[in-house]
């Protein structure tokens, strides 16, 4: 077993308790709740030949008011770190953090990764407006950057009011246009020129980004006043970012490989909210795209994770 699994949620009973005492569903409207346990994780893990995942808690940390946020984050993290320790060399965790606080999410950061020993940091696109390319989180970042901490950057719900629906799930069309959206932010604020080290992982295949990427750079040609705003090499700045194959079909990874850079293609399940059998990258989902590249799928689903989390060393070919 080789794989390293980068988009594995668990939800535990607490937590989604927790969310349900709070007002909101344990996930977005008009997405069916998965049922989940540590067991099932291990048993899809050792059918789709995973070695080890990092696991994450979505939807993070409600907006709560400051105690309770900062409360919740901590009990959250703990139980991530404990569910590690627990999980005979086959689990790591990103972090949760107490947004909309941020002095709160730095401190949590650093006993999350000091104390913990957690891997790295799971964020969502946007916290209600406040997106991860907002110079006001760039306190976090320059810490998760001089620590080369991987972030997870899973698209949440827009902020827009009224959007429409059409009766289906946002995160059936929209969570590509969310991760766009803050790609666009992150290239035209800056950020990924500012902190040219971080190690962010976009899921889904990075939703629309490699399909979009050359359009992004179009910003000076649309207003010239954006020219001073767009980095001199845009498409290699955006070159960085990592991206896991998560949802991805034959045409998304058809994309995503002419444009990304395939040291920073990762494996991405989506567990449990996709089923087994939708795994682009793992078991039988490498058959299924038998007409890409061998050696770009062996090492997406090798060495590139091991390279990123220190606690999953690469066990060769």
């Amino acid at each position: 077993m080789d794989a390293i699994d980068v988009h594995h949620h668990i939800i535990p009973d607490f937590y989604a308790a927790e969310l349900r005492e709070l007002g909101g569903s344990t996930v977005l409207s008009g997405v069916d709740r998965p049922t989940w346990s540590r067991s099932g994780s291990i048993a899809m893990m050792d059918r789709q030949g995973i070695r080890a995942a990092i696991v994450s808690l979505w939807p993070g940390v409600p907006s709560l008011d400051r105690a309770r946020g900062r409360a919740l984050a901590r009990r959250l993290n703990e139980y991530l770190a404990e569910f590690v320790a627990a999980g005979d060399g086959r689990f790591g965790a990103f972090a949760v953090l107490p947004f909309p606080h941020l002095d709160d999410c730095v401190a949590e950061f650093v006993h999350a990764i000091d104390v913990l020993g957690l891997d790295g940091l799971g964020l969502l696109t946007n916290y209600d407006g406040l997106y991860v390319g907002d110079r006001r989180l760039d306190p976090l970042l320059a810490e998760a950057e001089r620590r080369r901490t991987p972030i997870f950057v899973h698209p949440a719900v827009p902020p827009a009011a009224g959007q429409p629906s059409f009766g289906l799930p946002l995160s059936l069309y929209e969570f590509p246009f969310e991760t766009v959206r803050l790609v666009a932010q992150l290239l035209y604020n800056g950020t990924l020129e500012r902190f040219p080290e971080l190690r962010i992982i976009l899921p889904h295949g990075g939703g629309g980004v490699s399909y979009y990427a050359d359009r992004l750079t179009y910003g000076p040609v649309i207003n010239g006043d954006l020219a001073d705003r767009l980095p001199d090499d845009p498409l290699a700045v955006l070159r960085r970012l990592y991206f896991d194959v998560a949802m991805c079909g034959r045409h998304a990874l058809a994309s995503l490989r002419l444009f990304a850079d395939p040291e920073r293609v990762l494996v991405g399940s989506d567990y449990p909210f996709m089923p087994e059998s939708l795994g682009a990258s793992i078991g039988a989902g490498v058959a299924r795209h038998a007409d890409l590249d061998p050696a770009w799928w062996a090492a997406v689903n090798r060495s590139n994770a091991a390279k990123l989390f220190a606690r999953f060393p690469s066990t060769g070919e």
